[in-house]
């Protein structure tokens, strides 16, 4: 009986869990870091307690959680996804000290968290996987299986712990495993303790199809159908779809009786989620995610169960028969549901995302018959770039998919986030732009259509500036939706006093400021102070959303400041060198001989 619950957690997640709990009549606890304290989930609990640190690291601490879960009373902790989610020693922490863990147990975490185990997993259980190798790699490893796949291949670097998309880095050119190999392995590295990397065949142009799964550690489990994940950027879903369409019915078939074998060996215990990737007629294993995922909500939409409230259940000790987990008895998904992240980022033409934030003006969600919006923000409040950059999830429900693509681009239309930039705009380009219904999609198609998508989105940018009371492109209608009027309400004037922008940095004089493209964290420093520097040369390593980003300097030159120390967080924008402008020889590079006659691969494709 669980009567008291401590969510380990914050944002969109913490509410929606806190939400359920209450729902079902269980008190909870919510925490925060200390400059965390103005985010919504504290306002939603029954208690609300302070860690006493700030940043990730307060929410990694899972024997302060603990502590706190004796302290205040609660049976359980919930640690939603992310953060102490997928971490076997929380678990085996929590069983120790007599505290139920709302997830799987360590022994399963530690084989689903390491991706090479789970891969060998999936090949036990008879689940074909792409070509590679089921365990950590070297770089020279990896190069040798790199150029097994003859001129064409491409690989998958991934991180053994990893998931979430960080440690991850798709190389197409045998130039590139070096680089790439250093960035994932540092990602991985900072994100999950070990930098440990596998490395698998890149399947191009391939579907993200997941099925959702839940056991009650018995041995019993059942699948809740599938979802299509496939419209993302640099391994971050953007778009999510459940049922997955457009699927052969024996393939979906065979893919859910895979996912459940998967789940079954291991004696599942929780929800959790088998994920494949799709090519032509074959599926091919990639990852499990022993956990609660963000696009639960449209399985939850399309099949009617609470997926917080059947970890609930399990853990308090329930079987899947008493929860109506038969699965003789799980019904076909009822009509389509489809959920768009909203973040605070930019979209930029080299397919990157870059992370914005600073103080919401004005927040005004959606709302009406099959709107849902789990969301974490409120006029008022400050982001912070210690934090992912997910605001909010738009989730709509519909007959058939058409139906439930119109009802999104009208809801993002109407859904008003002012005083930073939000990617609203562009994802109403993206549904736009892809045919979903036609199934002609793939995990690089918005890199791929990235110029489009950005031209479309042009005319729907909207976000309050200090300078300016109003910004707007001016009416646009939807053609496939007349209704579906795009920003046509100007911004508002703010109903909080907006922040005094950051101090700008000058650097010494006859220097220019090489400036960070993103918000983001200074993980490396590349130069000194007086350091000669070509045209082109990386000066430092940013961490933003996740991943890692080189940043050059458009000078040639020496450098006479350097204004930031490795650590420092910072808005786009901010200087990170000074660099004096001179004549320096040559342009950069990176030391790869380039054969002046061979044509590019991209120019070859």
């Amino acid at each position: 009986m669980i009567n008291r619950l401590l969510v380990a957690n914050r944002g969109e997640i913490a509410i929606r869990i806190i939400r359920t709990a209450s729902d079902l009549g269980i008190d909870t606890v919510a925490v925060f870091a200390e400059d965390d304290a103005q985010s919504l989930h504290t306002r939603h609990a029954d208690e609300a307690v302070d860690l006493g640190a700030v940043g990730v690291p307060a929410y990694l601490d899972g024997a302060r959680m603990i502590e706190l879960a004796r302290q205040t009373g609660c049976q359980a902790i919930h640690p939603g996804y992310g953060f102490l989610s997928e971490s076997p020693g929380f678990s085996a922490a929590c069983e120790a000290a007599g505290v139920v863990f709302v997830g799987p147990d360590a022994d399963t975490l530690g084989r689903f968290g390491d991706k090479a185990m789970a891969r060998s997993l999936a090949e036990e259980c008879g689940v074909p996987v792409p070509a590679g190798c089921s365990r950590a790699v070297s770089l020279e490893e990896a190069g040798a299986f790199f150029d097994t796949l003859g001129s064409s291949g491409a690989v998958m670097l991934k991180a053994v712990s990893g998931g979430g998309g960080r440690g991850m880095r798709p190389v197409t050119t045998r130039p590139d495993l070096d680089e790439a190999f250093a960035r994932a392995a540092s990602e991985a590295q900072k994100a999950f303790g070990s930098g440990d990397l596998y490395v698998e065949e890149l399947v191009q142009h391939a579907r993200h199809v997941e099925v959702q799964v839940v056991g009650d550690g018995t041995g019993a489990v059942a699948h809740l159908w599938d979802r299509e994940c496939s419209l993302q950027r640099q391994r971050q879903k953007l778009i999510e779809v459940a049922p997955a369409f457009g699927l052969p019915e024996e393939m979906r078939s065979e893919m859910l009786d895979a996912a459940v074998r998967i789940a079954s060996a291991v004696r599942y215990r929780g929800v959790g989620t088998i994920e494949f990737l799709v090519d032509a007629d074959r599926f091919l294993f990639m990852e499990a995610n022993a956990r609660l995922q963000v696009e639960h909500t449209v399985t939850e939409e399309v099949t009617g169960f609470d997926l917080v409230a059947l970890q609930l259940g399990i853990a308090a000790g329930g079987t899947l028969a008493e929860l109506g987990m038969d699965e003789s008895g799980i019904a076909p998904p009822r009509g389509v549901a489809l959920q768009a992240r909203v973040n605070l980022e930019t979209m930029h033409p080299d397919g990157t995302s870059r992370p914005s934030g600073g103080l919401i003006t004005v927040y005004d969600p959606p709302s009406g018959p099959g709107i849902r919006v789990d969301g974490c923000g409120y006029t008022g409040y400050t982001t912070s770039q210690f934090y992912d950059s997910l605001l909010a999830k738009l989730v709509v429900h519909a007959d058939d998919l058409e139906s439930a693509v119109r009802k999104a681009r009208r809801a993002l239309a109407e859904f008003r986030i002012e005083g930073v930039r939000s990617n609203t705009a562009f994802l109403q380009s993206l549904l736009q732009h892809a045919d979903l219904p036609a199934g002609d999609i793939h995990t690089r198609y918005v890199e791929d259509n990235m110029g489009e998508l950005l031209e479309g989105s042009r005319d729907r940018v909207r976000y309050f500036t200090p300078e300016r009371d109003v910004e707007h492109a001016g009416t646009k209608v939807d053609p496939d939706d007349p209704l579906a009027v795009l920003n046509v309400q100007p911004a508002a004037r703010p109903s909080a006093p907006v922040a005094a922008p950051p101090p700008v940095l000058q650097g010494p004089e006859g220097t220019l400021g090489v400036a960070a493209p993103i918000q983001g964290m200074v993980v490396e420093l590349r130069v000194e102070v007086g350091d000669t520097v070509q045209k082109g040369q990386p000066v430092a390593v940013l961490e933003a959303l996740k991943m890692e980003h080189v940043i050059a300097t458009d000078e040639a030159g020496v450098v006479r400041e350097v204004a930031l120390d490795v650590g420092d967080t910072i808005f786009e924008g901010t200087p990170i060198v000074f660099v004096e402008p001179q004549d320096v020889e040559g342009e950069y590079s990176s030391g790869e001989e380039i054969d002046l006659d061979a044509i590019r691969p991209d120019v070859a494709e």
